[in-house]
């Protein structure tokens, strides 16, 4: 029996062996230790090598990139990103696109090869963008855990302004990011480093064949993590911005990117033609009703400027430099839309009918990092405004921002240098401002009673600035009296889930200038509670300070649209026969982030409470984050704070 007990457990020991090896021969040895390193990434990108050659080709620069990129996939998620693209325009020409997939065949312990033969070309457009940028699209056959994806194309820069930053870094984890730039003689290029802190970035310059070659090498960059309300990427990932200044050609210097006047002047020779037409009969008609019983200059140019703003609508059409031209002024007033270029455009020239100077100006919003000084290319801005100066005061004139009070710019170029054209090698540099805490507020003034543990109460909110423009844009796509009522609800929400509103009016709705009112009558069921006889309530009916707090192991900083102050006046009335038992303490604090007060006033028949928040902040850096944290922490107390009536 023991002989046979033996040989029958050594035989159930090679089985279990045989399907361990079996089972961890599905994958290759590589995907195991990737698995292991990277256990919390879905990929890793492999490999990602970019070549650029610049060369001189008799007094022109030709200048083509390769690139090539290989992953693999660590779960099954694999087969949801069979999906794969390559983006160009008419400034980026595509060819030579190879792409594979890569199966882990056990038996024979290698990869298996099946190459993509179905690309498919289509146009990039959305309902309000519209520019000559297309795509090639294909399929990665059989992805799954394990498996690898490669993709490898050619690409032909014909204007020499528009390099691309590369990138070492993104959202998944990158074993090997190498790129190369090579460099005929007589060609000045600058690299501008942004963003890279400890990073073990390897650097070689080499000289062949009268060529320089630049090459910078990153290995094993752990994934970017993507957190809510962080800065644009451009802000965080280490990036090298290749910016061509000057190139020369029989001994002739040529300049193209030294500084922001080199990019100004090109920037200015796609515009200085327009609207050189006269203007229509029918603008000129729209001007002068506009402005017939306006006084003063800054009234007649609030009148055009808000009349675009309703009157053009937003589509953006962008073909090759269509993208830096702005249309006439009549064919963007006779079609009745335009992108931001076209809104500039029949803004200037209505203000020049009115015999009223307005600049064109270029901006960057603030999802891009760069000053003009540190960056004078293309990537510098991707917007076109209006400048318009009044008694030393310059009004940064943005049309596509519907809304838009005058004196208040549009919330994403706030801080961010504009860039204002003043004719033939004219410009100026000025600082868009960002607007003080007292620009965008909400005040809602409360009275309220308690009846049967329900709170029944009237509001009236007052909401200015940005506040109110972004409740238009909202309110504009909500047409059923459901879907108003719905999001009123969910936006003026007091207490607990059972908050619903009744009978509301809204007074100075799409209007500019004049606050946007909105009175109604709301009832909160179980609010109050009672024991005995005794009544326990929480004033706290809004608790806008935590909406602040960040977690603890957050690695990015923090953006906010715009700076903003809140405040809650309400009003209790005592149930009858009831008295005061109780009342919280006040509190307040003051630093150069935020501002916070809750205060509780006892008078005949009633209770008064305030809360005050004031944010001076629109950015916040990781410790400042932290600081903001420990004071919310200890604040935020407060709004547990319950107040006790008692029967007399």
């Amino acid at each position: 029996m023991i002989p046979y007990m033996k040989l029958v457990k050594n035989s159930l020991i090679l089985c279990l062996l045989f399907v361990v090896q079996h089972s961890f021969a599905q994958y290759s040895k590589e995907y195991y230790e990737y698995k292991n390193k990277y256990d919390k990434s879905h990929l890793i990108v492999l490999n990602k090598e970019i070549v650029l050659n610049i060369r001189n080709k008799k007094g022109n620069l030709e200048i083509d990139k390769t690139f090539l990129e290989e992953k693999m996939f660590l779960d099954e998620s694999a087969k949801y990103k069979s999906k794969g693209s390559v983006v160009y325009s008419h400034f980026y020409e595509v060819s030579d696109i190879e792409a594979s997939s890569y199966i882990f065949n056990a038996k024979r312990n290698k990869y298996d090869e099946i190459k993509v033969e179905d690309f498919k070309e289509k146009d990039e457009m959305t309902n309000f963008f519209h520019d000559d940028t297309k795509s090639i699209n294909f399929i990665y056959s059989n992805l799954s855990n394990g498996s690898k994806s490669k993709l490898s194309y050619s690409e032909k820069i014909k204007n020499p302004r528009f390099l691309s930053p590369f990138y070492f870094g993104d959202s998944d984890p990158i074993i090997n990011n190498k790129i190369s730039v090579i460099i005929d003689k007589g060609i000045v290029v600058d690299f501008k480093k942004m963003n890279f802190t400890d990073e073990d970035l390897k650097y070689t310059k080499t000289e062949k064949g009268g060529r320089t070659i630049h090459t910078w090498q990153l290995i094993n960059k752990d994934q970017y993590d993507y957190e809510a309300n962080s800065p644009s990427y451009k802000k965080i990932l280490p990036h090298i911005i290749p910016i061509i200044k000057s190139y020369s050609y029989k001994g002739e210097e040529k300049p193209l990117l030294n500084d922001v006047s080199d990019l100004y002047n090109w920037y200015y020779s796609m515009i200085k033609d327009t609207n050189k037409k006269e203007a229509d009969e029918s603008l000129k008609k729209q001007v002068e009703a506009l402005t017939k019983d306006k006084t003063t200059e800054l009234e007649k140019v609030k009148a055009i400027y808000y009349w675009v703003q309703q009157n053009i609508k937003y589509i953006a059409f962008e073909y090759a430099l269509g993208g830096f031209i702005p249309r006439e002024a009549n064919d963007v007033f006779n079609k009745k839309y335009g992108d931001c270029k076209d809104n500039s455009s029949i803004l200037q020239e209505m203000l020049e009918i009115a015999n009223i100077e307005g600049n064109i100006t270029w901006i960057g919003t603030r999802s891009i990092p760069y000053t003009y000084e540190e960056i004078p290319t293309p990537i510098v801005d991707n917007h076109m405004i209006l400048s318009y100066e009044n008694n030393g005061k310059t009004y940064f004139l943005d049309a596509t921002g519907r809304y838009n009070d005058l004196g208040i710019p549009t919330s994403f170029i706030q801080g961010k240098e504009a860039l204002i054209a003043k004719g033939d090698n004219k410009f100026v540099v000025k600082k868009v401002p960002v607007m003080d805490h007292t620009v965008s507020s909400i005040t809602d003034n409360t009275s309220m009673f308690i009846e049967d543990g329900k709170v029944i109460g009237n509001s009236n909110v007052t909401l200015k600035g940005y506040y109110k423009g972004n409740y238009f844009n909202y309110l504009e796509d909500k047409k059923t009296k459901e879907e108003i009522n719905s999001f009123y609800n969910k936006q003026l929400s007091k207490g607990n889930n059972s908050f619903l509103i009744e009978d509301l009016e809204e007074i100075n709705k799409f209007s500019y200038d004049k606050n946007f009112s909105l009175k109604y009558k709301f009832s909160i069921k179980n609010y109050a509670k009672s024991i005995e006889d005794e009544v326990y309530v929480n004033l706290n009916l809004s608790k806008p300070l935590s909406y602040y707090k960040k977690e603890k192991d957050r690695k990015n900083d923090v953006e906010y649209k715009f700076q903003t102050s809140l405040y809650s006046n309400i009003s209790l009335k005592l149930p009858e026969g009831y008295v005061v038992k109780y009342l919280p303490e006040n509190v307040s604090f003051k630093n150069e982030l935020f501002s916070f007060k809750i205060t509780y006033i006892k008078e005949a028949g009633q209770i008064k409470y305030h809360q005050t928040l004031e944010a001076y902040f629109v950015d916040l850096t990781i410790e400042q984050q932290k600081e903001l944290n420990t004071q919310i922490k200890k604040l935020e107390k407060n709004y547990k704070e319950i107040i006790v009536l008692k029967k007399k």
